[in-house]
């Protein structure tokens, strides 16, 4: 064999060693922390409220006709002199009226306890004002949607079970434990 130019023979030796592992590079995937016990009770008690709130949604749309009824009377006596056609339609539209505009209401908190749950902090905000727009809007509506008699006082219990549910949950997202697990720690780069 001839040896290369120069002299130098080529040895056979094993590759240069590898640096070593570098701590200082962040992961691919952020760690997500586990949700802390005062957001998981703060869900929890959301979702006891919608489901009061929906109960009482879904008692309204089964007893429809009497509370149609009845609200046909209400209207009846309000505008004397209508016919019977627009005294039905004002009553359905206030009827259906406010059953959408208290499901709206539940789809918009629902909504931001989703962003909440994302470990978005100013969905919390949100939260407090749409629960603050629900108040006056379950009011309002109770005057077409809470029957006479007994039926009523279980619509009112559950309304107000509801409020009170969805208002512990909320105060329970501005506790110190929740407000850490909000804050998102931002990627440097």
């Amino acid at each position: 064999m001839a040896s290369p130019p120069g002299g130098e023979e080529r040895r056979l030796s094993a590759p240069p060693p590898r640096p070593g592992l570098s701590y200082s590079a962040q992961p691919p995937i952020p760690v997500i922390p586990p949700v802390p016990r005062t957001v998981r009770i703060a869900r929890s008690l959301w979702f006891c409220s919608f489901a009061a709130g929906l109960a009482v949604l879904l008692g309204s749309f089964l007893a429809r006709d009497s509370n149609l009824e009845r609200l046909r009377s209400v209207v009846a006596g309000m505008a004397t002199g209508n016919d019977a056609a627009s005294v039905g339609t004002a009553a359905d539209i206030v009827f259906w009226g406010s059953i959408g505009a208290l499901l709206l209401v539940t789809v918009l908190e629902a909504a931001a306890l989703a962003a909440v749950m994302g470990r978005r902090a100013w969905a919390r905000w949100t939260l407090l004002l749409v629960l603050a727009a629900h108040l006056p809007v379950m009011v309002l509506a109770s005057a077409f949607l809470v029957p006479g008699g007994a039926a009523g006082s279980y619509v009112v219990m559950l309304w107000g079970a509801g409020i009170l549910l969805a208002f512990g949950g909320l105060v329970l997202l501005f506790l110190p434990s929740a407000g850490a697990w909000l804050k998102r720690v931002r990627p440097r780069g």
